[in-house]
């Protein structure tokens, strides 16, 4: 039987670590679904289009064992529903550990099947985030060697166009 997990995230943008992460978990799982969860409450820089071509451009060496996708809900019901063992979660600092305890304990409690499994980011990204590389590129940080080719393209050309119409 086919391991699967899913990894979860807003992706608003892919960074480096994401993909530590997802290159990390292909040795663990078989297949790995990246899954964006669609928040309408949350503001993003990019649409669920964009972060889907972002993800699928810069996993692309992965292909044949991971899949990308938006979903809403319960991301232990998407997991149920894709007949996924486990939740993939990356943590990069004690402070991330606590709301994703949290939040593992809060999925078990409500389908004991599905697995959380927590990988470390690599010293490399741990200071990374999305949050913290869209701050530093707004006002023209060097994020090049933080996020791939792709995003570093559509964060610049995003940027422009809100500086230009400020």
């Amino acid at each position: 039987m086919e391991k699967i997990a899913i990894y979860p995230g807003s992706f608003d943008p892919v960074t480096n670590g994401h993909l530590d992460i997802v290159e990390r978990g292909l040795k663990i799982f078989d297949k790995i679904v990246v899954a964006i969860m669609c928040n309408p409450t949350k503001e993003s820089l990019f649409n669920i289009d964009e972060r889907l071509e972002m993800l699928k451009t810069s996993m692309h060496a992965f292909n044949t064992h991971v899949e990308f996708e938006a979903f809403n809900g319960l991301t232990v019901d998407y997991a149920d529903e894709r007949k996924a063992h486990a939740i993939l979660r990356g943590l990069r600092a004690v402070s991330d550990f606590e709301y994703e305890f949290q939040m593992a304990l809060m999925n078990r409690r409500l389908n004991r099947e599905i697995q959380t499994l927590f990988l470390m980011t690599g010293l490399r990204w741990i200071f990374t985030s999305s949050s913290i590389i869209k701050e530093a590129a707004r006002f023209g940080g060097d994020i090049e060697d933080m996020v791939p080719q792709i995003v570093n393209e559509k964060i610049k050309e995003k940027f422009a166009g809100i500086q230009s119409r400020q």
